[in-house]
């Protein structure tokens, strides 16, 4: 999987007059659009459409200090239509305008090419399940918070811990169907996470029931889903937690290409012991068999 993406990311390289070509990509990778986005943006920690722009921006960069053509044809030939639209971006990365970088050689920024290895970290082994799963509805309070990938997310934890007790007794006892209890949904709003970026983040039951008075109520299609469970102390939260993601994406995956991810709400399950010091938690993750 990892040498599909990188022979899917030479088109970055070689069409930078053209917007990216994210099924051109895909196609390249032998795998979906929205894959290929999901899976990029786990392992580069950036969306596909913000590595693409910076490359480009490095490469121009280079072409505007050289100083051997216009800036309307350094634009174009990195997939610009004015010179008004390069400056923009062009100031955006590098801090300074492209007329400024001419004229005083200052410092730019510079985005690598990219290119995915694998590599083994440590012996302890990965768990998964694979579970398929009927129609069923996400029913809980929503709120929309920013998208941070690595920390805490303070937006989501103060949505939280603004549900009292009663209302999340409300929520358990809508649940009847894994996975049980009180669930943290996240859905994605759009193909790229990039940081910052919002999402629909539930506090809800996954459930038959038709709904609940001031809740919020998500639909789930049946479908296949991965689960990744976890376990270990509740001091490294949210990092353990965060990591789940990062691993699903940057080992399971890669080591079993004949599972991708389709569109659709991650669950995560967490469950404290009874002095508080430790968890257990499963990560619910929707994909299709290729």
């Amino acid at each position: 999987m990892l040498e599909r993406l990188n022979k899917a990311l030479e088109l970055v390289e070689v069409r930078t007059t053209e917007p990216v070509d994210a099924a051109a990509m895909a196609r390249v990778a032998l795998t979906s659009e929205h894959h290929l986005r999901r899976m990029f943006a786990a392992l580069a920690g950036m969306p596909l459409a913000e590595y693409v722009r910076r490359r480009r921006l490095t490469l121009a960069g280079s072409e505007v200090v050289g100083g051997s053509r216009t800036l309307l044809e350094i634009a174009v030939e990195h997939g610009y239509s004015s010179t008004e639209a390069f400056s923009r971006a062009f100031r955006a990365m590098h801090g300074i305008s492209p007329g400024q970088a001419r004229r005083t050689g200052a410092v730019l920024s510079f985005q690598p090419r990219m290119a995915f290895r694998l590599t083994v970290e440590g012996s302890e082994t990965m768990q998964y399940r694979i579970v398929d799963k009927g129609d069923f509805r996400i029913v809980g309070p929503r709120a929309r918070v920013p998208i941070v990938h690595l920390g805490r997310n303070t937006a989501m934890e103060d949505f939280v811990r603004g549900l009292d007790k009663q209302l999340r007794r409300r929520i358990a006892e809508l649940s009847d169907q894994e996975p049980a209890g009180v669930l943290g949904v996240t859905m994605p709003l759009g193909p790229d996470r990039e940081e910052g970026n919002e999402i629909d983040y539930y506090q809800g039951a996954a459930t038959s029931a038709p709904g609940a008075q001031g809740m919020e109520t998500l639909e789930v299609s049946a479908g296949t889903w991965v689960v990744f469970p976890t376990s270990g102390p509740v001091s490294e939260h949210p990092r353990s937690l965060q990591r789940l993601w990062a691993d699903a994406y940057g080992q399971w995956f890669p080591a079993n290409p004949a599972y991708r991810t389709v569109p659709g709400p991650e669950l995560l399950k967490v469950e404290y012991s009874r002095d508080g010091t430790t968890a257990e938690a499963e990560l619910w993750v929707p994909v299709e068999h290729t």
